[in-house]
């Protein structure tokens, strides 16, 4: 009970910047668990369309993987049809790997969307402190100078104690949020590089069983 009182005290004493401030965290925090919650779904199903699709490459079974592919909702799932559905018509492998880049292209506005709204709610809420203690501290200035010459060094000490919560309260919003921030960019950087790694793998094996049918042939 101590604790939370601890903390409306430390709110209420900071002026009314705290307030702004505590919406960009909420506001933070929201797009932060939706960044958090939509890549996890991404990779999983990735992952599980790629392990399901694999064996049907490398058996050249391309009918199968398109099927796969058509019903599935996943981002690899979107590329690689792309690519199959090319797979016949193409006569060169950069054929079809243009018409996966720009599938590619369409999927990663999806995975980045939002992500970088972060680092903005991280400048503004260091911003927003800053600004609340100045306003504060001219607050105090003002209100030192009609009082009592006795009473001005006590109440000048507690006023800009007071101002200095709206910073504090600023880089405590900052801090986490720059770190969630370059998280879900890692996050995202490696989802990015598993679909690359998944398109080139499909384009290789599409090369290797058209070399090998002309070898038959």
């Amino acid at each position: 009970m101590d604790f939370f009182n601890m903390i409306a005290r430390f709110f209420q004493g900071g002026g009314h910047f705290m307030y702004p401030i505590a919406v960009v965290l909420v506001v933070a925090v929201a797009i932060a668990i939706e960044r958090y919650v939509y890549l996890t779904l991404v990779a999983s199903r990735n992952r599980s369309l790629w392990n399901d699709l694999a064996p049907l490459l490398a058996q050249g079974n391309f009918k199968a993987a398109m099927e796969l592919t058509t019903n599935s909702d996943s981002a690899i799932g979107q590329i690689l049809n792309y690519g199959l559905a090319r797979v016949q018509g193409a006569r060169r492998r950069d054929d079809i790997e243009k018409a996966m880049e720009e599938s590619l292209m369409e999927v990663l506005p999806k995975l980045e969307r939002r992500t970088h709204y972060l680092a903005t709610f991280a400048n503004l809420a260091t911003l927003l402190g800053l600004l609340g203690t100045v306003m504060g501290l001219i607050s105090a200035f003002g209100a030192v100078a009609t009082v009592n010459p006795a009473e001005k060094a006590n109440l000048l000490s507690a006023s800009i104690s007071v101002a200095m919560n709206c910073t504090a309260f600023g880089l405590m919003t900052a801090v986490p949020l720059l770190i969630i921030h370059a998280f879900l960019q890692t996050k995202t950087t490696e989802l990015i590089d598993s679909l690359e790694m998944a398109s080139v793998k499909f384009l290789n094996s599409i090369t290797e069983r058209r070399s090998d049918a002309a070898a038959v042939a």
